[in-house]
């Protein structure tokens, strides 16, 4: 039962850490439970009011001054809570508009964000969880340290929401939202893609028998796929003896009904099993980036496509976003591929997973903003020096040739609209290109020549 809900587990908490429930809410319930108790540690030790000093609370015993302090420091914390909400939401709207509605979830996941809105909510609940404190009757009690306190909080909300402006100010340019993608499609990569790639071929993998019969399990809700418990899995997939083979990768939308993945022998799979196998996947209605460093890819294609749209003709943010790529596509290069074939015990495939190859993410980087950016010459040669970059970082000479081809579609597109001199232009930076096939030949050779 525990391992079922591991999965479960680490979705919600992925969901909730992205969302603007837990961190506020937390914030707001530790400061509100904080001006709780210190009110009441402070009616049965007066001794703790006496570091306050007289200029700041001069009248020590009359309750309605405290009454007043923290009453006006919650209706007035409500009020700038209304005004971050308000910032908060034209920003959303402004980033959905001008870049890609994909981007609203970074803006979520911001923690400035959530620890303003945690910090004013929580400042209010402070005062209102003091406010009963301060009292005439049965005998007049006022909560001194605990109004100071409220006081500090309140010029700490003051200071922050002047941070929160000057952040959120930064958080709309594109440099840092695509940049804030990036980050996180590299923490994914990193993830799913730890060993650094050592070795320019692929070693001896475990031969795969396909000849095996399999069932069909098909998807019990539609959705994408956002991610996969392969460790779970492959312990499922040996406690039955079975071997699992997902048919989609994580990303891929799988319609209720479709064949989610095949499992063999047939025999040995009944609907208790399938349903613990089902557990494993993570889908919903959006996707995610647990494990889908494609979806990153995309947000930052998105900018880039309707900056060069027409409509907006914004080159340069354009040309930030392929900068931004060849960065994710220089990490991803440079490590080994995810095991496809998962094996327990050894030389017995358990689970086969389907990753993302670096031929797919090349097409989903590059193929709609070269298609987009035939005639503008800056775009074009910022691509050709992004693939440039990619090449001199990765050992894989399937790889480097891959790019070399897609330079070349990149010339000959845009040599049909744009003026000889500019086309010489990206001729001379393809070949700068095109040396990398010979260099990295040359390298292959003397690892062969070193290894006999």
């Amino acid at each position: 039962m525990i391992n079922r809900l591991l999965p479960l587990f680490r979705t919600a908490m992925y969901a909730l850490r992205g969302g603007f429930l837990v961190r506020p809410l937390l914030i707001a319930l530790a400061l509100g439970l904080l001006g709780a108790v210190l009110s009441s540690l402070e009616e049965a030790i007066p001794w703790l009011s006496a570091w306050v000093p007289a200029a700041l609370f001069p009248s020590r015993a009359d309750p309605q001054v405290a009454q007043i302090v923290l009453a006006t420091i919650a209706a007035s914390i409500m009020t700038v809570v209304s005004i971050v909400f308000a910032i908060l939401l034209m920003t959303l709207t402004l980033a959905s508009m001008q870049f890609s509605p994909r981007i609203l979830l970074s803006f979520v996941k911001d923690r400035v964000t959530q620890w303003t809105l945690g910090i004013f909510l929580g400042t209010f609940a402070y005062c209102v969880a003091a406010l009963p404190a301060a009292r005439s009757l049965p005998h007049a009690f006022a909560p001194v340290a605990t109004v100071a306190g409220a006081m500090l909080l309140a010029l700490t909300c003051v200071a922050w929401l002047i941070f929160f402006i000057h952040h959120i100010s930064q958080a709309i340019s594109v440099n840092h939202i695509v940049d804030r993608i990036a980050r996180e499609a590299e923490g994914v990569i990193d993830d799913i893609m730890p060993d650094s790639q050592r070795y320019a071929y692929e070693p001896e993998g475990v031969p795969f028998d396909g000849s095996m019969g399999e069932v069909l399990v098909g998807n019990a809700v539609s959705g994408y796929i956002r991610y996969v418990d392969t460790v779970r899995l492959l312990e499922v997939a040996k406690a039955f003896k079975l071997r699992v083979r997902i048919l989609r990768r994580v990303g891929h939308f799988v319609p209720a009904g479709v064949a989610l993945f095949g499992v063999s022998p047939q025999n040995r799979l009944n609907p208790e099993r399938a349903h613990e196998l089902r557990a494993v996947f993570d889908i919903g209605p959006t996707r995610t980036m647990q494990q889908d460093v494609e979806f990153g890819i995309i947000q930052i294609v998105d900018i880039a496509l309707k900056a060069i749209s027409p409509a907006v003709n914004d080159p340069s943010t354009a040309i930030t976003c392929i900068d931004q790529l060849g960065r994710i596509l220089i990490r991803f290069v440079s490590r080994n591929d995810p095991v496809s074939l998962l094996c327990d015990p050894p030389h017995v495939v358990r689970v086969i997973v389907p990753w993302i190859s670096a031929e797919d993410l090349l097409d989903t980087a590059f193929d709609q903003i070269r298609h987009y950016s035939v005639s503008d010459i800056a775009v074009s040669l910022r691509l050709l020096r992004a693939l440039d970059d990619i090449a001199s970082t990765c050992g894989d000479p399937r790889i480097v040739e891959s790019l070399v081809v897609r330079g070349r579609r990149i010339v000959a597109g845009c040599a049909e609209r744009l003026s000889t001199d500019e086309t010489e232009r990206l001729r001379q930076r393809l070949k700068i290109l095109d040396a990398r096939v010979s260099i990295g030949s040359i390298a292959n050779a003397a690892v062969v020549t070193e290894g006999e």
